[in-house]
């Protein structure tokens, strides 16, 4: 039996793909993340645009590719770990008119070992704008051209 559901039976402890705060790096990941995966690997969401937010970014469905993370969940803490990404990301549940992003199952992209070579794809978890934002972003929001977010830090961290 399939579900398009969140949580659904298809959806069982799916990884995640991260795309701003969350990436290794940048000051949410060790805030949610620390101790709490099991693996991390570059990865690339296709079908998507990146647009630069009030200091994190969106991502939407469109003709581009978003470059991040995938994270797998340490044993014993997946529901930890959802429950704390639904509320960093203002996930209500589908469709709620107050989400600030929507969960949803999408397939992402695992780099592959050659240059020429596709990449393997993955089922998991990504935040997607809610459908108010995403309005709002393609009328007036600020496309990150090649889908890579930094926080604009220099390489000394600071």
């Amino acid at each position: 039996m399939t579900s398009t559901v969140p949580g659904g039976p298809d959806a069982a402890e799916l990884p995640f793909f991260v795309y701003g705060t969350l990436l290794p790096g940048e000051p949410n990941h060790d805030l949610f993340l620390r101790g709490r995966t099991a693996g991390e690997r570059p990865a690339v969401l296709p079908r998507a645009l990146l647009y630069d937010g009030p200091g994190y970014p969106y991502a939407i469905e469109g003709h581009g590719r978003v470059h991040g993370t995938l994270l797998v969940a340490a044993p014993g803490v997946y529901g930890e770990l959802l429950g704390l990404l639904d509320h960093l990301e203002e996930f209500l549940g589908p469709g709620h008119p107050r989400n600030l992003y929507e969960r949803v199952v999408r397939e992402v992209e695992l780099p592959g070992r050659g240059a020429s070579e596709a990449g393997e794809p993955v089922r998991a978890w990504v935040y997607l704008a809610a459908a108010a934002v995403t309005r709002s972003l393609r009328t007036g929001g600020v496309l990150i051209p090649e889908g890579r977010w930094t926080t604009g830090r220099a390489a000394d961290g600071s």
